[in-house]
């Protein structure tokens, strides 16, 4: 399995999704659910849900994102790609895997609702 995580500088989670610097894909082992490799995939530019981003994930075979904030039109993207998405994570991405994997990091339910800003900026998404 592989779970991918929108990074930022410093190793720590973006709180947008669609605007992180990276993306850091972790796969895991089957048998004892451990990291066995890390990667980084560099983010498109621009929302996340205007891009080509879940299918690439997908093809990667990732099966979860951990997400601090995300808009809805993104984790719609994502769920159509097979992609679970884990909202409202925080912190160090490699703190934040190791807790994902020892069953510590549940969803946070709540989608971004930042857009409301941007689209009086003249950026609109479909969240």
């Amino acid at each position: 399995m592989k779970i991918a995580v929108p990074t930022k500088e410093g190793n720590r989670i973006d709180d947008h999704f669609g605007h992180c610097e990276f993306y850091t894909i972790y796969t895991i082992s089957d048998d004892d659910k451990k990291v066995v490799d890390k990667q980084k995939l560099e983010s498109p530019q621009g929302c996340g849900c205007k891009t080509d981003i879940a299918y690439d994930l997908e093809k990667m075979d990732v099966r979860v994102m951990l997400a601090g904030g995300i808009g809805q039109g993104a984790i719609n993207k994502l769920a159509a790609q097979n992609i679970k998405v884990i909202r409202n994570c925080r912190g160090d991405v490699d703190v934040l895997i190791n807790e994902y994997l020892a069953g510590n990091i549940v969803d946070g339910g709540q989608s971004c609702a930042a857009h409301a800003n941007h689209e009086a900026e003249g950026h609109v998404c479909n969240h």
